[in-house]
């Protein structure tokens, strides 16, 4: 072979040795394109049912300061909830859409049925009702991080606690929660995302669980605040406020009570200590400008607190979990008890209605400690979760006075468990 052959093969096999080897290396997978919005839609439901075990046994069968959990000794069907939705893709950079469609029905509906919405269906405990029908609106609006939009009937986003069983840590509620908080909203609110660090809330919407265009006085209320997140998401801050008027326009007459407001303001601090530890505080102050009618005037009605929340998680099954707090409530305005299926609606609307309550300035306090129990379900449970969820409770009036069972006890101690699925 000539050396001008011999250099003619060597220029060859250097100009397709990158090829072979390109050929040789596996093939990149393609890029899944995204899903389509269709796709993303998800079904749910879930269940909570439990049971308040009272040794003291009141004869009204009341566990005196709860709300959503105020009959003693009686199992109870808490909420059967379904839903369908689309919640926002966090990612989103410009435009994005979802909504979410979600009805309730069991003994929670009591306490949160929007006035004049399947608010007179039955008598029963049992009852039924939306718990939230909104859409949702990303816009890449103002800021780097856009705007998220809320518009429809939506619970409040107030607070610690929430409607939904799942995300809270125990059975019981709060005093904040039952008390301290609205419910639920008709209307609408905006998160303005100013930096990674900083959210701003503000909304306009009926009042609370009223429905724009039914309203019980015809008036609209302010919801806005902020939230702040520091230290890498480890700390959060978040602070709202509900202002607005809240008495039913045919309770006092000739009075203009849409003239008397009612705010709620909340503030709920979380820190993560560690990963097994969870630190929340929350602080909650309520006024109400139409508290009470003297000769010398009208009078406001104040209450509210300070609940400190601690939870450590062992494992993937096992979360330990512990409440303590304290509310005050200066008129006894705000603290009591629904002997009628119907009575809580009904004080929304203005409508007569059987309450117990009683008269003075009384501080509550109580102390909750529980665990939460998420087994490993097998595979044919078919992505379905479970909490088990059961609870040791004392709660106590701190300046003296007898409140629970019948108003015989200082104090009531009170064994719970319920049981929530998910799907």
């Amino acid at each position: 072979m000539s050396r001008r052959h011999a250099a003619i093969i060597a220029g060859l096999a250097l100009a397709i040795a990158p090829a072979i080897a390109r050929a040789e290396d596996p093939p990149k997978p393609a890029e899944a394109p995204p899903a389509k919005w269709s796709d993303t839609i998800k079904i749910g439901a879930q269940l909570q049912a439990g049971i308040v075990g009272n040794p003291a046994g009141p004869s009204d069968n009341i566990n005196y300061g709860q709300l959503y959990t105020d009959k003693s000794n009686s199992p109870q069907l808490n909420q059967a909830l379904l839903s369908i939705g689309r919640a926002l893709d966090p990612k989103a950079e410009g435009y994005d859409f979802g909504f979410k469609l979600q009805g309730i029905f069991g003994s929670d509906v009591r306490y949160t049925h929007f006035g004049r919405l399947w608010d007179k269906v039955t008598r029963s405990p049992y009852q039924y009702s939306i718990n939230e029908a909104d859409i949702l609106v990303h816009a890449p609006w103002l800021t780097e991080g856009g705007t998220d939009i809320t518009l429809g009937l939506f619970p409040t986003p107030l607070g610690f606690e929430t409607i939904d069983a799942s995300t809270n840590p125990f059975y019981t509620h709060s005093y904040i929660f039952d008390f301290g908080l609205p419910v639920n909203h008709s209307g609408g609110y905006a998160i303005q995302h100013v930096t990674p660090e900083l959210d701003v809330y503000a909304g306009v919407t009926g009042g609370n669980q009223t429905i724009i265009g039914s309203d019980n006085n015809s008036n609209a209320s302010f919801l806005g605040g902020l939230k702040v997140t520091l230290l890498d998401g480890a700390l959060s801050v978040l602070a709202l406020t509900h202002i607005g008027p809240e008495n039913a326009s045919r309770v006092i007459k000739p009075l203009n009570t849409g003239g008397y407001n009612r705010a709620y303001n909340d503030i709920v601090i979380t820190y993560k200590a560690s990963e097994a530890l969870t630190l929340t505080t929350e602080l909650n102050y309520i006024q109400e400008n139409l508290g009470s009618i003297q000769l010398s005037g009208i009078k406001n009605a104040e209450a509210g607190g300070i609940a400190q929340y601690a939870a450590y998680t062992l494992n993937d099954n096992w979360t330990l979990n512990a409440r303590a707090e304290v509310f005050l409530d200066t008129r006894s305005y705000f603290v009591g008890a629904y002997p009628s299926s119907q009575g809580p609606i009904r004080a929304v609307m203005g409508y007569s209605y059987p309450f117990i309550g009683f008269s003075g300035r009384q501080t509550y306090g109580e102390l909750t400690l529980g665990t939460t129990y998420k087994p490993s379900l097998p595979d044919w449970a078919g992505g379905v979760t479970m909490l088990v969820r059961p609870e040791a409770r004392i709660d106590t009036v701190l300046n003296g006075n007898a409140r629970y069972n019948n108003g015989k006890d200082r104090t009531a101690g009170l064994l719970s468990m319920d049981i929530v699925l998910t799907y």
